[in-house]
């Protein structure tokens, strides 16, 4: 069986762990202020604030940003249930607009169709890990036109004096847009290190700060941490210091902070991160010469003039057929024993969503799902079980079609 995306758990990753593990430190520690370090040197952020998942990590930034009922936050229909929750769990309005046809990514002309004087935040998704078009989004919110309709409902957000924009990276990681890496395009970024991400920590995510001036990031990274530990003033490593017990809990926090041990996990794939990508590109690339001779095939795109994607998911697409048509085509290269996926059950679809949501209303979003098959992408996925793969893609579909005629 060929499986669809396993973690790379080798002999540098296990090293690193047991030397945590030895340590006798295994929670939050030196190791994980040192990722936080390295990863804010790698994407180009002011500060960065490792925490134990992506969606603690927005919910947090959403809390301190005083987000809640009344406001309203976009984002794409086409992303994962969690950029939703989100915002249900913040009290505040989830208001979804309809993506691109060509990348998945938030449509901008909807988003502007959609602000309302109750708008505080857009939370743009960088699907399969290839960049917004930040530039746009960052136009929009700064036009007068926009600017005139900000009501800010509290101090940060007359702080910053127009609507925030907070990038759910959850995979991209890496990517590149204008000569900026993800982690320095949006206000806040927020990544996923979860099992089957790019890089991975087991489970955790980072808080990547590069709000603009007169904001202080690096004070805002300590808010932010101390917000991580149900507002305590001091992290387990500090109290543990001699003598250094005393504490206080400045605000009612949240408990979502990383442990030495996935940061651990975090150091070594970020140090050999570059070699990960160029091959998760290598895939791709093979994945799309072994499509282009078939007008049903329409390959997804991960590069683009001023865009390069972090080449997290390859969202293959077959012209032409019905949701049923895919998922027959699914169950036949499953039978093959190659593992697939499909990325995402749009959020309007889903039962918790879908009483207030009708997928109706997002046409582009449904087209881009019915017909979508993710394809197996990692590290150590051998050129050989690529030709297996597209070998078995390629007969699954010419099947199914063939049953149309």
């Amino acid at each position: 069986m060929i499986p669809f995306s396993p973690p790379r758990i080798d002999q540098e990753i296990i090293d690193e762990v047991v030397d945590t593990l030895k340590s006798g430190w295994i929670t939050t520690g030196p190791k994980t202020l040192k990722f936080e370090n390295e990863l804010s040197a790698y994407c180009g952020n002011p500060a960065t604030v490792c925490v134990s998942a992506a969606t603690p990590g927005i919910q947090l930034v959403l809390s301190w940003m005083g987000i809640g009922e009344g406001d309203e936050v976009i984002i794409p229909a086409y992303t994962y249930c969690a950029t939703g929750n989100v915002v249900i769990h913040s009290g505040a309005k989830l208001i979804m607009v309809d993506v691109n046809e060509d990348d998945f990514n938030i449509n901008v002309d909807k988003i502007k169709e959609a602000i309302t004087e109750r708008t505080k935040v857009i939370m743009p998704v960088d699907i399969a890990g290839l960049p917004c078009d930040y530039d746009e989004i960052y136009n929009l919110v700064n036009s007068p036109e926009i600017k005139k309709l900000h009501s800010p409902s509290n101090e940060i957000q007359k702080k910053l004096g127009r609507i925030a924009i907070i990038s759910d990276s959850a995979h991209s990681i890496g990517a590149i847009y204008k000569e900026k890496k993800a982690g320095s395009l949006a206000d806040v970024s927020v990544f996923s290190f979860h099992a089957v991400k790019n890089l991975s920590t087991a489970e955790g995510g980072a808080i990547a700060l590069n709000m603009p001036s007169p904001f202080d990031n690096e004070e805002l990274r300590k808010q932010l941490k101390t917000m991580t530990l149900h507002g305590q003033s001091k992290d387990a490593f500090s109290k543990m210091q001699l003598g250094a017990w005393r504490y206080d809990v400045i605000e009612s926090g949240f408990k979502c902070n990383m442990t030495d041990i996935q940061a651990s996990m975090g150091l070594v794939e970020l140090a050999r991160y570059k070699g990960n990508l160029a091959r998760r590109r290598e895939i791709m690339t093979r994945y799309t010469q072994a499509f282009s001779a078939y007008e049903w095939a329409k390959t997804p795109v991960f590069e683009q003039e001023e865009k390069t994607g972090s080449f997290h998911l390859y969202l293959f697409r077959v012209n032409g057929i019905s949701e049923t048509e895919r998922d027959e085509i699914i169950a036949e290269i499953s039978e093959k024993q190659v593992a697939v996926n499909v990325h995402y059950l749009p959020v309007p679809m889903l039962t918790a969503f879908k009483s207030n949501y009708d997928i109706k209303d997002y046409p582009q979003t449904y087209k881009n799902y019915a017909c979508e098959i993710s394809l197996p992408v990692y590290f150590t996925l051998t050129n050989e079980q690529i030709d297996t793969v597209t070998e078995t893609v390629i007969e699954s579909v010419e099947k199914i079609l063939a049953q149309q005629s």
